[in-house]
C-alpha cells in the first residue's frame, strides 16, 4: 500500500545536520525536474507563480520528481482556496503561499489545506493525492502530512513574522527578496546593505518565534550568507538561470569575451 509522508515537513520539525538546500524550477519541463532531483538538491520548487505552469503541469512534474530523492514544494501564484484544493488533490502536498502579509492571510492558507473540521478543504474519495484512493485512512491522514509554508515579502509582513509565525498549521515561514528589495526601494538589488539587515533580522525574528524561515539567493556565496544569518533552509538560483548562466559563461570563454562586469545582486524570485 501507497504511504502518505511528507520528508519536507519532517525535515523542518527534525533538522538534518546540513541545512537542506533546493533550487527553483522555472522551466516547466518534467525532464528538467527529474534531472535536477537526481543531482543532489533536497527539494524543488515549482513555481506556479511566474512560470506558465497549470495543475496538469504541475501533476507531471511531481511524477518526474518522484522518481528522484528531491522533494517537491509547490510554490502557489496566489492564496486561493480553490487553486489550493486542485493542488493538492493533483498530489502536492507541500505549499508554498506568496506575499502573506498578515496572521489573518495566513490562517486562511492553513484552512484551504485542511478538511474539516480543521479547514475548508473540499473531499474527494479518488485522486492522485490519495494514490486514487489506495492510501488507508487518506482523509484522516491528509490534514497532518500537509505543509504550509508562508512568504513574507515586504518590510511589513516582516514586521509582522511573529504573529504569522504563530498561526497554529504554518510549518515554515520563506523570505521572498526579490520583492522584498522591491518594496524598499531597491528593486533588483538584493545585496544592498538595507535589504540584507532585514533578511537577518527575519531570521533572528524566526529564531525568537520558534519557527524555520528559508530563503533563495541567486549564488552559492549569497546563499552562505544567508545561513550565517541562521537560515534553516535555503535555495540557490533556479534551473533556467543555472543553465543560461553556464551558457554565457562557456560561450564567453569560446569568444574570448572578457567577463561581465559585477552589477547588483539581483534576484527574481
Amino acid at each position: 500500500m501507497p504511504a502518505l509522508q511528507n520528508r519536507f515537513k519532517s525535515w523542518l520539525q527534525t533538522p538534518p545536520q546540513s541545512a537542506p538546500l533546493g533550487t527553483w524550477l522555472m522551466t516547466a519541463a518534467p525532464s528538467t525536474a527529474e534531472a535536477m532531483g537526481h543531482v543532489g538538491f533536497n527539494f524543488l520548487v515549482v513555481d506556479m507563480e511566474h512560470v506558465p505552469i497549470e495543475v496538469s503541469d504541475m501533476a507531471h512534474i511531481l511524477r518526474a520528481v518522484g522518481c528522484t530523492p528531491a522533494e517537491p514544494v509547490i510554490r502557489l501564484p496566489w492564496n486561493d482556496m480553490v487553486l489550493v484544493k486542485r493542488v493538492m488533490d493533483a498530489g502536492g502536498r507541500t505549499l508554498m503561499f506568496p506575499f502573506i502579509q498578515t496572521a489573518e492571510e495566513a490562517r486562511a492558507a492553513v484552512s484551504y489545506t485542511r478538511y474539516p473540521p480543521e479547514g475548508v478543504r473540499g473531499v474527494a474519495a479518488v485522486h492522485r493525492g490519495s494514490a486514487y484512493g489506495q492510501i488507508p485512512n487518506y482523509l484522516k491522514t491528509a490534514n497532518e502530512a500537509a505543509c504550509v509554508i508562508v512568504q513574507l515579502e515586504t518590510p511589513e509582513a516582516i514586521l509582522r513574522l511573529p504573529e504569522i509565525a504563530a498561526v497554529p498549521g504554518v510549518d515554515a515561514l520563506f523570505v521572498g527578496p526579490g520583492d522584498l528589495s522591491a518594496a524598499m526601494g531597491f528593486i533588483g538589488n538584493i545585496g544592498h546593505d538595507d535589504v540584507q539587515a532585514l533578511i537577518a533580522s527575519a531570521a533572528r525574528a524566526s529564531k525568537v518565534a520558534g519557527k524555520p524561515i528559508g530563503i533563495v539567493g541567486p549564488t552559492p556565496e549569497m546563499v552562505q550568507r544567508f545561513l550565517g544569518y541562521g537560515y534553516n533552509y535555503a535555495a540557490i538560483a533556479s534551473d533556467l538561470g543555472m543553465m543560461t548562466g553556464r551558457a554565457v559563461e562557456w560561450l564567453g570563454g569560446l569568444r574570448g569575451a572578457a567577463p561581465a562586469p559585477a552589477g547588483p545582486i539581483a534576484s527574481v524570485y
